[in-house]
């Protein structure tokens, strides 16, 4: 159905050239040694009549922006001027724009630089009447005080052959115990969840992924499971903060056959107080992946406190818990 509708599009709106990467620019933004400046928000109005097919974001930064996670909400949402402005003011939230519009792009922690490409023909929608939207974070590590830019280049091509929508799981139940290493797994019955809303079982691919977590990550992974326990890894990561965090999954990996989604963040916690989930000195264990499926996908652990079941393997703890994933029909 959402093909046809492109088509629609195609032959009602004209010309199907893609239009040219679009650069909206921010900032900058001075900080000071050490400072923090959370609950900031940027937007930017596309005055777009026509989907946008994105295949393709850059985010360009420097020193001193932390994180960054961009969605699309319908223009009328968020109403004022574009720009900087403070997040509170206009009540933005991340379930909230996330439920009224969708994911875009999301930054890896203290990456400057970072491109999110798709592979040729496959591309997310942005649809008409939209503005693009992100809360922000920055701070300071540094002995000095900076200036810092902020560009988003937005590339879209004219006609996908592949959709793609956001897949996302986070454990806010992480707490890392002192002095040790540590990991925390979800297994998500992605199986049930699809079966729920269609009565079939999932053959959807993974196309893209990026990992979200902080000074003490090691590492994240996703894999796949079969019934019979087999795991299967889709993506990981053992990059350190700062670097990219994303990547391509190529080929596509298909959930065919697969009703288990395993996902794993790995830490080592060399202080002696546990660390919880937060932003400044806090930790996170998230994930963002890019799918074919006709559903956009959201859930995992969701209170900080949920019971897992704990195991100690000498080299590091165990904690795994079960999630039940939430999906919600796209239509473009």
């Amino acid at each position: 159905m959402r093909r046809l509708l492109y088509m629609s599009c195609v032959v009602a709106c004209g010309d199907p050239s893609p239009p040219a990467p679009q650069t909206f620019e921010f900032g900058p933004y001075m900080l000071a040694q050490g400072q923090e400046i959370n609950g900031q928000c940027v937007s930017a109005t596309l005055n777009n009549e026509a989907p946008i097919y994105v295949n393709a974001v850059e985010l360009t930064t420097g020193p001193g922006f932390h994180h960054s996670n961009w969605f699309w909400v319908p223009d009328h949402m968020l109403g004022g001027p574009d720009g900087t402005w403070r997040c509170d003011d206009r009540g933005y939230d991340e379930a909230t724009v996330g439920l009224a519009g969708g994911v875009l792009f999301a930054q890896s922690t203290q990456s400057t630089h970072e491109v999110q490409a798709f592979p040729d023909g496959a591309a997310t929608v942005i649809p008409p009447h939209s503005r693009i939207v992100a809360g922000t974070h920055l701070l300071n590590l540094g002995d000095q005080p900076v200036s810092v830019p902020l560009a988003l280049t937005v590339t879209p091509i004219a006609e996908p052959s592949t959709i793609l929508t956001p897949t996302s799981l986070v454990n806010y139940s992480i707490a890392l115990p002192p002095g040790r290493k540590s990991r925390f797994t979800m297994d998500c019955d992605m199986d049930k969840a699809q079966r729920n809303l269609t009565g079939s079982a999932p053959t959807y691919s993974f196309y893209y992924a990026l990992a979200h977590y902080h000074e003490h990550g090691r590492g994240l992974s996703i894999e796949a499971v079969s019934g019979d326990g087999a795991a299967t890894t889709i993506f990981s990561t053992t990059n350190a903060v700062g670097d990219a965090l994303g990547g391509l999954i190529a080929p596509a990996f298909s959930l065919a056959g697969y009703p288990t989604l395993r996902f794993s963040c790995d830490f080592e916690n060399l202080t002696m107080n546990t660390i919880t989930w937060g932003l400044r000195n806090g930790e996170m264990c998230t994930f963002l992946a890019w799918t074919d499926s006709e559903y956009t996908w959201t859930g995992g652990v969701l209170t900080r406190d949920e019971v897992p079941t704990v195991t100690d393997l000498g080299t590091h703890v165990e904690f795994v818990y079960r999630c039940s994933p939430t999906g919600k029909l796209v239509e473009n």
